[in-house]
């Protein structure tokens, strides 16, 4: 039988990341112990750690690049979320750079989670040159749920080093369109933060860690008890009981 409940509260934010897996994350502008490594591989590795201290909080993850796809729905297991971006590679999405279908569909995954917790942090090295909805027309959608967003613009500008078709390092000029990740953040009440190096992505996320929780959800947990003890107790009790009496008479049992 189900003889009580109790109630659980969940402090902590719903957060959506939306992670730009398009060619461009293939730039080998960032270093790690020397060596030089691609952004999505530094993405990866930071954004691991960062979920990985998300305590209380629901994580999800989008990967855009032609498009945007939900990878993982809100879930409370970090584990599956981490795993999932382990697995990620660049260009799984196309080439392209959908920003505001990663918005729009952060929306539609976040606008029904609790007010006040509705966070996305947004993760690009680009412009928005795919996709069918337009990054500021999102954005108003993102505003009107009460969505904050956090920008982080990924990797350096101009000529930068990238893998050949023939495993040669070539150069290739990159651009980021800091004006408009700006413009999201600043209309979504977030922030734009940019990130060039390895530190910088780590001092951002440690920003973002410190933001004061709300509570984010309540549930109620009903709590099963069994009540088989008490007709086995009685039924022991009858057995002894007729045992006694057919003692007492000189029965055999």
């Amino acid at each position: 039988i189900i003889k009580e409940y109790t109630e659980v509260r969940n402090r902590g934010y719903d957060l959506m990341l939306a992670v730009d897996v398009s060619r461009s994350m293939l730039a080998l502008d960032f270093k790690y112990n020397d060596h030089p490594v691609n952004r999505l591989a530094v993405v990866k590795g930071v954004l691991d750690q960062f979920i990985s201290k998300r305590t209380g909080d629901r994580v999800g993850l989008i990967l855009f690049g032609d498009g945007a796809y939900v990878q993982s729905p809100l879930t409370s297991d970090g584990n599956i979320v981490r795993n999932m971006l382990k697995n990620t590679i660049p260009r799984v999405a196309g080439d392209g750079t959908a920003i505001g279908d990663a918005i729009g569909l952060a929306v539609k995954k976040l606008r029904h989670r609790p007010a006040g917790s509705r966070i996305l942090i947004l993760l690009t090295d680009g412009e928005n040159t795919s996709g069918s909805l337009a990054p500021l027309d999102a954005t108003m959608l993102a505003k009107q749920y009460n969505i904050r967003i956090y920008t982080i613009g990924v990797g350096s500008e101009g000529e930068v080093p990238f893998p050949g078709e023939n495993g040669k390092t070539t150069l290739e000029k990159m651009e980021l369109d800091e004006d408009l990740l700006k413009n999201i953040a600043h209309k979504t009440n977030g922030v734009y933060h940019r990130a060039t190096d390895t530190e910088a992505l780590e001092n951002i996320y440690k920003k973002i860690n410190s933001l004061e929780k709300t509570e984010a959800e309540t549930k109620s947990v009903m709590i099963p008890q069994s009540i088989y003890r008490w007709p086995l107790s009685l039924t022991l009790l009858c057995l002894l009981i007729i045992a006694g009496l057919s003692l007492g008479r000189g029965g055999k049992w």
